[in-house]
């Protein structure tokens, strides 16, 4: 029987693709969008087997891959914001303005990594804004009221009435999977895309 892989990932389908076509020899895979305010609720429940995880989670129930690649920072910003048409942003800049608090269950310190209270020159990351859904998130931004830090990848999703600026100052995000042990299909899937997206480094 062909292995059937549910795999998990939140923004861009880029790398899931990319993993798939590289690693997934004759498994049959699902790519499913997962809520990002509480990350690891369909891993848990088994309703996926395997998922994007970016920076550095250390939840203790979940087994994690070597780091598979890197997504570079960057702001999410309204088009009519005044640094949207910027070719790079620094984080000392973005502290002028508003952004999101830690969203429902995702680990408040991968939260300090994706959004950092504070830049390296001192100044306080203004963190005001909730975060119930990524629709309402994006409206704040649209309207100029907020920025989010987050990703270069989600420039592959946003809507028109937004810009996705890198963020120059910031390390970029590592990349790895994750999934709960003793799974033996993803195992498999793991040490193959490990061995196809690490290979040729070592």
């Amino acid at each position: 029987m062909t292995d059937h892989i549910r795999f998990g990932y939140h923004g861009s389908r880029d790398l899931p693709t990319r993993l798939v076509r590289a690693a997934g020899g004759d498994r049959e895979f699902s790519l499913i969008e997962y809520d990002v305010a509480d990350p690891f609720r369909a891993l848990r429940a088994r309703s996926l087997d395997v998922m994007i995880t970016k920076f550095a989670p250390s939840e203790p129930d979940l087994a994690y891959s070597a780091i598979l690649d890197t997504d570079a920072r960057a702001a999410i910003v309204g088009a009519a914001h005044p640094l949207a048409d910027r070719a790079s942003v620094s984080i000392e800049e973005l502290a002028d303005y508003d952004g999101f608090e830690c969203p429902g269950t995702f680990p408040p310190q991968v939260w300090d990594e994706v959004v950092p209270p504070v830049t390296p020159g001192g100044r306080t990351v203004r963190r005001r804004h909730s975060m119930a859904t990524t629709a309402a998130l994006m409206d704040l931004v649209v309207r100029g009221e907020a920025v989010h830090i987050s990703l270069l990848s989600l420039a592959d999703v946003a809507p028109p009435r937004i810009r996705v600026i890198p963020i120059h100052d910031l390390p970029p995000a590592p990349v790895t999977l994750a999934w709960i042990p003793s799974h033996a299909s993803v195992e498999a899937f793991v040490a193959d895309a490990e061995a196809a997206f690490l290979g040729s480094r070592r």
